[in-house]
């Protein structure tokens, strides 16, 4: 018998005792025991909890249970991301023998809508990175091509999906990192506008820009996803006060504004890049939507705006991991601050502590206004640029990536690196919502490699990204590309 593999279908299998969850979960765990070892996207499978988490699903089905809108729909978790008696490590040393006392509000309501936790997948340390290179256990391996990086930072649970593993995966996005490995990967990646998703559970980085979203193949997929996850945390003030609801994803464009960025169609791109946001923009417009040239003139600023205010955040937030509380603590210290410095630099890893030293200077006195308050400024003038655009359009189209996956370290410098995430990163300065969803093929060298294109909304406007994600999806097939395992 074939089994469903989108997470709709699943649900629906379940719910109607065509599939049990039970069958899903050994499908799923049987395919990550084949392929795995060459991809790494799993710091751990929890086989036997989730064998008898579909059980009890199971059991809920066979009882009556008809609110179960994920029902035995497998999930892979991204290991920062709190589950109740499970360990943590954010990919990092520091934090080694942590096991969580509670569970995050986006993992307690997708066990309540019936989903099944399969384990934590890999990260770059403290969500910190763009390639997933920078993990304690090692780096991820992209499904399409295993000497190449699937993205970051959340690149362990965009390879879980893009490989079949699971069809859902929680990723998180400070700058990119759910849209970023989308695209390198093929799949479907939605970037919630900021506080639509409780971060109750969800060790921060930055929490001004930190957002939990899914990975999954399809849009529609993750427009389910989002009405369970969705939805205000009294345990979060940040968290908006209405959960996404209903969205009527059926349809065409007709009537939608959709701005194609100037600055984002840039020469230095890789060609097939381009193509895909042409080939994108040609569809939507045949589906009915009005293409129009916007210009985000404060598209450079970015990249130096992130990279101040970010790390100011995550010197803050990384404070408390200093070895006296929880996680990794040097021995042989003779004193207080020696087993801070030790614990602390014997637990970071390089990108890390490099994001703590930078914050921690522009936090320093004779710098905070140079720095950090000047950056503030900055991200005031680029959320005020997307305003004023989004009176003007609808949504915004264009490239997720300026090149597809590359192969494991070829990017050494830090700035480079960075660079990889020039068209995300305003996204999340301005509290925005995003997806990026599959919209080509790249030729380079002898690798075949999945270009991807993102649609970007005003704060609040998640429903509609979703639905034209949907829609522009519905009229190609790029989605259905998967990957040759061997």
């Amino acid at each position: 018998m074939s089994l469903p593999t989108t997470a709709l279908d699943i649900a629906e299998a379940v719910q109607t005792g065509s599939a049990s969850a039970r069958t899903i979960i050994d499908a799923a765990i049987s395919r990550i025991e084949a392929h795995d070892a060459a991809i790494t996207a799993f710091e751990d499978v929890r086989a036997d909890q989730a064998r008898a988490m579909a059980d009890a699903v199971d059991a809920r089905i066979a009882s009556g249970d008809t609110n179960l809108p994920l029902a035995g729909v497998p999930v892979a978790v991204k290991d920062c991301i709190a589950v109740a008696g499970e360990p943590m490590t954010c990919g990092s040393r520091i934090l080694e023998g942590y096991v969580c006392p509670f569970s995050a509000t986006a993992i307690e309501r997708l066990v309540n809508a019936g989903a099944v936790l399969l384990g934590r997948t890999r990260c770059d340390e403290f969500a910190m990175g763009s390639s997933t290179e920078h993990c304690v256990s090692g780096p991820v391996s992209n499904p399409w091509a295993t000497d190449r990086v699937p993205g970051g930072s959340s690149g362990g649970s965009a390879a879980a999906v893009a490989a079949g593993f699971v069809p859902v995966a929680l990723g998180t996005d400070t700058g990119g990192s759910i849209r970023q490995p989308a695209a390198l990967c093929g799949i479907t990646g939605f970037k919630p506008s900021q506080g639509r998703v409780p971060r109750w559970g969800q060790v921060s980085f930055a929490p001004s820009m930190d957002q939990i979203g899914p990975f999954t193949r399809t849009a529609a997929d993750a427009a389910a996803v989002m009405q369970v996850i969705s939805g205000h945390d009294e345990r979060d003030a940040t968290s908006a006060a209405d959960a996404l609801g209903m969205i009527d994803l059926d349809g065409d464009l007709s009537g939608l504004r959709i701005g194609i960025t100037k600055e984002h169609r840039s020469d230095d791109n890789h060609p097939a890049v381009n193509a895909a946001v042409d080939a994108a923009a040609d569809t939507c417009r045949d589906l009915g939507a009005t293409i129009v040239d916007v210009s985000l003139k404060a598209t450079d600023l970015g990249i130096a705006c992130y990279y101040v205010i970010g790390p100011a955040e995550a010197s803050s937030n990384l404070a408390r991991f200093d070895g006296v509380r929880y996680g990794r603590r040097a021995a042989g210290s003779s004193d207080l601050a020696e087993m801070y410095e030790r614990s602390r630099t014997e637990g970071f890893g390089p990108e890390a502590r490099r994001r703590i030293v930078l914050g921690t200077w522009v936090l320093s006195a004779g710098y905070y206004d140079a720095y950090y308050n000047r950056a503030l400024k900055v991200r005031r003038l680029i959320s005020n640029e997307y305003t004023a655009q989004f009176a003007n359009v609808d949504l915004l189209l264009g490239p997720t990536t300026p090149a597809p996956a590359f192969r494991k370290g070829a990017i050494s410098d830090p700035v480079s690196m960075y660079l990889c995430d020039r068209y995300t990163v305003t996204a999340n300065i301005a509290g925005l919502c995003g997806c990026s969803i599959p919209f080509g093929m790249a030729q380079d060298d002898d690798d075949t490699l999945p270009v991807g294109v993102q649609l970007l909304g005003p704060v609040l406007g998640d429903a509609t990204v979703l639905r034209a994600a949907h829609v522009l999806q519905s009229a190609s097939t790029h989605h259905l590309a998967q990957p040759v395992m061997a």
